[in-house]
């Protein structure tokens, strides 16, 4: 229930408050005096967007600021809670609109955004003004209706988790039927370079190994000549290098006992003997090692010549190819995987749609068997308002079925939306002899007002708002029409905290509280005022309404018997 709305430099209103009470509320005024100014900031306080044109000439920020009194079990405290708002003490939201665009949002003093305000606010008030006579020109809306009044949001809520829940699962298994095909020559290429990579049996670093045995073998009769030869030299020919090594040693060491610094030098030759002794015997067991081997070096040059083939294949270094033999085996499995998924994924959805189809089915044959009492209803609420010989209808369309769409979004000759399988249109046929037709067809404002109101009324103890704003509630209508919209508001602020903006003084007429909007000049600015009526300056608000610029007491008397009729 909305307790006090305070408006601050917004479009022609520089500081303004109001306090509400429940029940019902008629807010009235001149034409222009900035009515519609406060259900734009109601707007706003309910999450609608914001545009810095809308702040005060000459300022800087607007601001905008409501306190809700939220019942601890109702909708919003619920959905408050959810996201960490304490409700206990109610619901403050305040909004700040900046001209550099940057506008700001605080629920219960906390930095907030639009999307969770809106989301908080969807079950505190709703607004019945311009936007819901356009929406009740629209066939989805006349959906919406129906399934309230007939108490199938929670069925419609199965249905649309249904839909939504199959939506994913429906586009994953196009993607792997997709794949499927495309990858059906492409397993075959993948297991034939699986098998190409496993039973060459590669170990890293070979290729370099064997080309150098390769070498060996080549050039093994060189290799066994020239090494041998060496070692010849070194030690086994006469006059080898060791021995001459040996000699100059001895003389070195005769030498140094004369001369001690010629010992070091000694030392130094022999052991450069004996390094080039071991020298000599390594390259003996070199050269008693070569390999002289046909058959081998042709084994070697066909497995370099196997994998050198690989390395061109798949990147040029064995790593490369060891590489891609693991990226091969791992896409392989997944397209060997592809049938299974397949099939799990059609089991699921099959299981969803089962579910799905059982649900529609139900919500649709329980629309059908509610829509006549909902219509009887509506003439019923109709007729209280002045129109009596009014016919009201429902229609029954199917969802239609795409040609394109997937099967499990088609129940028999039925498509499937997230609202279920069926589309209905409200048809109204206002005078005697005429045929049913849509309401965007032949509904004039006052009726489509009626009409709304007629509805609003029907389903007050459904909806979950706790607050309604009747804004043009009394467009194309007056006299006695109008008495039965009064009536009919107050009999539905009974329900709900009824809050209306009006011209005709039937209506303000039936307020528990009244207001009177005003414009004026003040200091060179336009500046728009709100006062509370009661007693005398009530009359005196109902008199102008009802006798325009002149009031005169034939006005007053007529205003004082109206407000003491409805109060008796």
């Amino acid at each position: 229930m909305l307790r006090e709305l305070a408006i601050r430099n917004f479009a022609i209103i520089d500081d303004l408050s109001i306090s509400f009470d429940d029940g019902l509320t008629v807010l009235t005024g001149e034409t222009g005096a900035g009515k519609s100014i406060i259900i734009n900031a109601v707007n706003l306080i309910l999450g609608s967007r914001a545009s810095p044109e809308l702040i005060r000439t000459s300022e800087k920020t607007a601001e905008l600021e409501a306190l809700f009194e939220v019942p601890p079990e109702s909708p919003a405290a619920r959905s408050a809670g959810e996201l960490g708002f304490d409700m206990s003490e109610g619901l403050l939201v305040r909004r700040m609109i900046q001209r550099n665009g940057r506008h700001k949002v605080y629920i219960n003093g906390r930095l907030a955004t639009t999307q969770l305000l809106s989301s908080i606010n969807e079950h505190l008030a709703s607004i019945a003004g311009q936007h819901a006579h356009q929406s009740l020109l629209k066939s989805e809306y006349h959906l919406v209706v129906l399934d309230q009044f007939a108490g199938l949001t929670e069925l419609r809520g199965k249905v649309s988790g249904y839909y939504h829940e199959m939506l994913p699962l429906i586009r994953r298994l196009a993607t792997l039927r997709r794949e499927l095909a495309e990858q059906s020559g492409r397993r075959e290429l993948l297991e034939f370079q699986v098998v190409e990579i496993q039973q060459a049996e590669i170990v890293p670093g070979e290729d370099n190994e064997l080309e150098q045995e390769r070498e060996r073998l080549k050039h093994a009769e060189r290799l066994y000549k020239a090494a041998g030869l060496c070692v010849d030299r070194l030690y086994g020919a006469e006059g080898a290098v060791i021995e001459q090594l040996t000699v100059i040693g001895r003389e070195l060491q005769a030498l140094a006992e004369i001369d001690r610094a010629l010992s070091t030098l000694a030392n130094r030759v022999e052991t450069a003997s004996f390094e080039l002794e071991d020298v000599a015997n390594e390259l003996h067991s070199y050269v008693q090692g070569v390999v002289f081997d046909s058959q081998r070096l042709e084994a070697v040059e066909l497995r370099l010549d196997t994998l050198g083939r690989l390395k061109r294949k798949y990147g040029g270094s064995l790593e490369s190819v060891l590489a891609h033999g693991k990226e091969a085996e791992k896409e392989l499995r997944r397209v060997s995987s592809l049938p299974d998924e397949i099939t799990e994924t059609e089991l699921r959805l099959g299981r969803l749609y089962e579910e799905l189809a059982s649900q529609c089915r139900k919500l649709s044959e329980q629309r059908k068997r509610v829509a006549k009492s909902l219509a009887e209803k509506v003439q019923n609420e109709l007729a209280s308002l002045g129109m009596p010989k009014t016919r009201f209808d429902i229609r029954f369309k199917e969802v239609p079925v795409d040609e394109n769409s997937d099967p499990h979004l088609a129940l028999g000759s039925c498509g499937i939306e997230a609202t279920g399988i069926d589309r209905v249109e409200f048809l109204i046929a206002p005078n005697v002899g005429e045929d049913l037709r849509p309401l965007a067809q032949i509904a004039s404002g006052g009726e489509l007002s009626r009409i709304i109101l007629a509805l609003k009324a029907m389903l007050a103890t459904r909806e979950s708002v706790e607050t309604i704003i009747f804004d043009e509630v009394d467009a194309g209508i007056g006299g006695g029409v109008a008495e039965m919209v009064g009536h009919k508001l107050e009999s539905l602020a009974g329900f709900h905290q009824v809050i209306c903006i009006t011209h005709l003084p039937q209506i303000a007429q039936f307020g528990k509280s009244h207001f009177r909007i005003a414009k004026a000049v003040y200091k060179g600015r336009t500046r728009t005022t709100i006062t509370p009526l009661d007693g005398e300056a009530r009359v005196e608000e109902m008199a102008r309404m009802l006798a325009g610029v002149e009031i005169t007491k034939k006005a007053m008397d007529h205003a004082r018997e109206m407000i003491g009729r409805v109060k008796s």
